[in-house]
């Protein structure tokens, strides 16, 4: 890159973070409330030095495993929560809830078309998994979402006697569609409870806690689900995931992850305990440095000529920023620029390759500290039209503009 191109670079990158200042302020006015939340849950619960010690074998009588998830289910406004390291992703928390609650014969619908990627082979959508829901009787079907979001009358005529679950899903996943946020949610919850209230309301939460002042069970959903390498581990949980929701479904899912009869009682919490409960209490802010970093990649790329989604002074209702960068050729250059700034393995290439649960070749950029952390930074897109990269999180919004502007860079010299 010239000198010229790489001050220019520069100059752009400082008029957009004066330009995007009145949003930063709401950003923190947010992250402040959450965090206020938090700690008030922390102080509840008394948590002491005590709690953030690891347990073995069983885990039988696990202190610090029950304070952790009694804070879980206050913060979400949950009746109980199953909060484990041993839950290895988001998509395993999702599992544990669809095939904890539904049964042969049931009918599984989702409300905004088909769920993100890695759920297709789980439900049955494709692919030949072992004991997928579909092999197991379970009924699934979908409603595709309009132009304004969900369509409500195509979601009144989907829903049968035999629907047993509605999942709504947070995040937009590798779709075009908007990200559904707190308002809308309780909007479409509002209308399924009138027309079936016996239906469970199932929420895939994943990128989206801390975004807003609320969590889905304030908007009336039963049951949620999410990953601890993503927003509520702060940036520090290595593994994990949680289920919160009513104390019935949240049992049965913690049936479905150990054994009948054994449920949440055992389970060690393991030598990284602190962390767990560190990275909760550091989330709000590190979720809303995440969302400055997204507000400041959608105004650079615009102003770089590129069309992004959510525009940067849009609604957010989840940490994920996309960036229609129209061929395959720029997706590797935004991934090679990104990867290059990276705390860890800055001197890797990322290529596409093919991964489970996806149809297509996937191109992912994350040095992270923690694999596959979204959290910490990282940028992912199946290689296919329209040629979309997915951008996510970033530890502090300083590291977010050196990594962003690298990956501009990249794009530069492509172009």
């Amino acid at each position: 890159m010239s000198i010229r191109h790489e001050y220019n670079l520069e100059k752009l990158a400082g008029e957009v973070e004066e330009e995007v200042q009145y949003i930063y302020r709401a950003i923190e006015k947010r992250a402040l409330i959450n965090h206020a939340k938090v700690l008030k849950a922390f102080n509840r619960a008394r948590v002491s030095d005590f709690h953030l010690k690891g347990t073995t074998g069983y885990g039988y009588g696990d202190c610090g495993r029950e304070v952790l998830e009694n804070i879980y289910a206050d913060i979400f406004r949950a009746e109980k929560a199953l909060v484990r390291g041993q839950i290895v992703s988001g998509t395993h928390a999702i599992a544990l809830c669809l095939f904890g609650i539904l049964r042969p014969g049931d009918e599984l619908l989702s409300v905004q078309g088909e769920p993100y990627d890695t759920l297709g082979e789980m439900i049955g959508l494709r692919g030949h998994a072992y004991g997928s829901l579909r092999e197991l009787g379970i009924i699934y079907r979908q409603v595709e979402p309009v132009a304004q979001g969900i369509d409500y009358s195509a979601v009144r005529q989907a829903l049968s006697e035999k629907t047993r679950m509605v999942m709504l899903q947070r995040s937009r996943g590798y779709g075009n569609g908007p990200s559904l946020g707190i308002t809308a949610m309780r909007s479409v919850i509002k209308y399924i409870r009138q027309l079936k209230p016996d239906t469970v309301i199932f929420v895939d939460n994943c990128y989206g806690e801390f975004v807003e002042e609320e969590e889905p069970i304030e908007a009336g959903a039963d049951l949620v689900a999410g990953s601890l390498i993503k927003n509520p581990g702060g940036g520090l949980a290595p593994t994990g995931g949680y289920v919160a929701g009513h104390s019935k479904y949240v049992e049965m899912a913690a049936n479905r992850w150990s054994a009948p009869g054994l449920g949440a009682e055992i389970g060690p919490s393991a030598e990284y305990q602190r962390l767990l409960f560190q990275g909760l209490y550091l989330a709000p802010h590190t979720v809303a440095e995440a969302l400055k970093g997204a507000v400041f990649t959608a105004r650079l790329f615009e102003k770089l000529g590129y069309e992004v989604s959510p525009a940067y002074n849009g609604r957010r209702n989840d940490i994920v920023q996309v960036i229609r960068l129209g061929t395959a050729e720029k997706m590797l250059a935004f991934c090679r620029g990104l990867q290059s700034a990276s705390p860890v393995d800055a001197h890797v290439r990322p290529e596409a390759s093919n991964m489970p649960g996806y149809d297509d070749p996937v191109l992912m950029a994350a040095g992270t500290f923690v694999q596959g952390a979204s959290l910490e930074l990282s940028a992912d897109g199946p290689l296919r039209p329209p040629y979309d990269i997915y951008f996510q999180g970033g530890l502090s919004k300083e590291y977010i503009r050196l990594a962003v502007l690298a990956a501009a860079r990249e794009l530069l010299d492509c172009d």
